[in-house]
């Protein structure tokens, strides 16, 4: 079969004017960025318009179990999704978070889906697209210069050098940026001091620009991100370093969402990117609102596990947009599900050496019940979450490859049905809106069964910072409880005095495993969580948990994925994926 790349290039792509016109957008409603690309400029009238569509459309969330080397094809499983639904005569539109260069050109490699489930055109939204992620990186940028220009020009403020917590951003895996000094040389090249990278995605700026709901909103936000503390520990915000209206001119534009196409035509709003381990991984909530506006069904995806990508999605997202998903799709797959099994039956004393390739992965080719079986817990805990401590229908995707045996399907189907949910099998990848009318169908019954006032959030914001932490870890995590470090409980008083002890958290944790040890795989029992380091986001509205070795700047693999990327004699970009 082709790869991803042959067989986006290998489509005759819609005019996006076209492609727009079939969620009743006209030219006039758009920036357009050449013939397949635009942003909505309307974005605004259209939210403020359809309020009650807003909050009436039916919104599908997709997440996943824990993800794996075998992959699980989530975003796959969200644009087969919507082109299935479309098939089946609905006005769909595909919400999706854009792709961060880091992943990209590091090991994980694209967001635009794969097979003939894709959003396109793929090589423009996996690089650089309309520049988003430039805008936020250089409004990230600007505050920091702003702020160390401040200092340098006499810290009229009082700010304390030791106690600045604004990092400057790039969009790139470049671990050697993790710890740096600025600063350096004569008297006039500013003051030198340690600082550090935050790749954008982990910055506040895309949190803030994901979770605004207005231009106006994005300039409160903007204005009260925390950046620094004086020397008798006052904040010191955007709005006191006079930066805010700069930063929001950098961002104008960018706010507005942009509108692409799948494969099959169905429009693709693709909107903000923060990653799900270390911020909220939620597309932006102008695309989600615009979709939902436009369309008669909203299909959406939260990142990485249901443990992080959901819980953060359904906990902090919901309540900004007041209203729930109308159904929830778990995508999983055999293969993912056996490599959880091999690495619990490794860890108790099972002997597994025979399905080894090597001293890292598993074959994942041959059927093995016991293997399987093994790695259910981690698929039935991701949906008893759902069902039970959020309260919404979930319908179980098995992504389905073509050694997955007959009996290795049945088990999962039987175990999912002793839980009272349904399993579909999605064939997307290979066979496109074809291979997901089974799922389609599921999620339109579930749909029709949603009652509104059946949801719940896993806390609320009237416990303590302590109890939601704790609430997390055992209802979504099943861990035992939460350990704070010393620095953790200082920053909780802190956090406290300071009034914001009502925001909702922001948990930073591996994505590997419900608990912070990437290595415990499954669905493990008897841990804590260990919160080492606090911080408020103030801005986005929310406090930043950081769990276990979680860094906001990640590195690049041994083989990097840009050792395979280049461009052919035909001008063509190859080995991108």
């Amino acid at each position: 079969m082709k790869s991803d790349i042959e067989i986006a290039q290998s489509i005759k792509l819609n005019d996006i004017v076209d492609v727009a016109k079939k969620i009743d957008l006209d030219v006039k409603d758009l920036d357009l960025y050449g013939k397949y690309k635009a942003k909505i400029s309307c974005y605004d009238s259209i939210i403020n318009d359809n309020t009650d569509k807003i909050n009436k459309t039916p919104l599908v969330l997709v997440t996943a179990i824990n993800p794996t080397p075998a992959g699980e094809g989530k975003s796959t499983t969200t644009i087969g999704l919507s082109d299935s639904l479309r098939k089946l005569g609905k006005k769909v539109v595909v919400a999706l978070r854009e792709p961060s260069l880091g992943p990209v050109f590091g090991v994980k490699g694209g967001a635009c889906g794969g097979g003939y489930a894709q959003v396109v055109p793929m090589e423009d939204i996996n690089l650089h697209f309309t520049g988003d992620f430039h805008a936020i990186g250089a409004a990230n940028n600007l505050i920091a210069a702003m702020l160390d220009n401040h200092i340098y020009q006499g810290n009229e403020l009082n700010i304390d050098e030791n106690k600045i917590i604004w990092h400057r951003a790039l969009d790139m895996n470049d671990r050697a940026l993790r710890f740096v000094t600025i600063g350096q040389g004569s008297d006039k090249d500013g003051i030198e001091r340690k600082d550090s990278f935050d790749i954008t995605v982990a910055s506040e700026i895309m949190a803030v620009f994901c979770l605004a709901d207005s231009i106006d909103d994005l300039r409160a936000r903007l204005g009260r991100i925390i950046i620094a503390y004086t020397k008798d520990d006052k904040p010191i915000t955007v709005d006191d370093i006079k930066a805010t209206g700069a930063a929001l001119v950098l961002l104008k534009d960018a706010f507005k969402p942009n509108i692409v196409q799948t494969l099959e035509g169905t429009p693709a709003i693709i909107h903000g990117g923060p990653f799900a381990n270390i911020a909220h991984g939620c597309n932006s909530i102008i695309a989600t609102k615009t979709a939902l506006a436009l369309s008669d069904i909203t299909v959406t995806e939260a990142g990485f596990g249901a443990d992080l990508g959901a819980e953060k999605f359904l906990d902090i997202k919901c309540r900004e947009i007041k209203r729930a998903p109308s159904c929830v799709v778990v995508v999983a797959t055999v293969r993912a599900l056996k490599h959880h099994g091999y690495s619990y039956m490794q860890d108790n004393g099972i002997n597994v050496e025979k399905y080894k390739i090597d001293d890292k992965k598993f074959d994942l080719s041959i059927e093995n019940i016991d293997a399987l079986n093994a790695g259910l817990p981690n698929l039935i805990r991701h949906v008893n979450n759902i069902k039970n401590v959020y309260k919404l229908n979930v319908v179980v995707a098995i992504n389905k490859f073509s050694n997955d045996t007959e009996d290795e399907l049945m088990l999962i189907k039987n175990e999912c049905r002793k839980l009272g949910v349904n399993v579909a099998l999605s064939e997307v990848w290979e066979k496109g809106s074809d291979g997901g009318i089974e799922l389609a169908n599921e999620v339109l019954k579930l749909i029709e069964k949603r009652r509104e006032d059946d949801f719940s959030y896993a806390y609320d914001l009237d416990d303590t910072i302590e109890e939601k932490l704790n609430s997390i870890a055992r209802k979504v995590y099943g861990a035992d409880g939460v350990t704070f470090t010393d620095m953790a409980k200082a920053q909780i008083e802190v956090l406290n005095k300071l009034g914001f002890s009502k925001l909702p958290i922001c948990v930073a944790k591996t994505q590997y495993s419900f608990s912070d040890n990437q290595k415990l795989l499954g669905a493990p029992k008897g841990f804590s969580i260990t919160v080492r380091n606090l911080k408020v986001s103030a801005g986005a509205g929310f406090i930043v948990a950081l769990t276990g070795n979680i860094m906001t700047m990640p590195g690049l693999p041994k083989i990097p994925a840009a050792e395979r990327i280049d461009i052919n004699k035909d001008g063509k970009i190859i080995g991108l994926f």
